[in-house]
């Protein structure tokens, strides 16, 4: 999987994980994946169901220590 950008937002609460993955997924191209870097436990499912509400696709997520990873394609 070719990732096109990283977001970094380990130690940031909801919602701002949601406000800044969203903003940075407007200045990628349709079908670039986006990866994003988290702590706050609710991103995950907040982030699954943005990707999903917003025409995304969730392509993968993983957790590594205290740090949740997500992939999403840009719809």
């Amino acid at each position: 999987m070719e990732v096109s950008k990283v977001l970094d937002v380990k130690g940031v609460a909801c919602p701002m994980p949601i406000v800044k993955t969203k903003k940075a997924i407007t200045e990628l191209e349709t079908g670039q994946v986006l990866e994003i870097h988290a702590t706050d436990k609710g991103a995950r499912s907040d982030l699954a169901a943005w990707a999903k509400s917003g025409g995304h696709e969730l392509l993968d997520y993983a957790e590594e220590g205290e740090v949740l990873k997500f992939w999403i394609k840009k719809g």
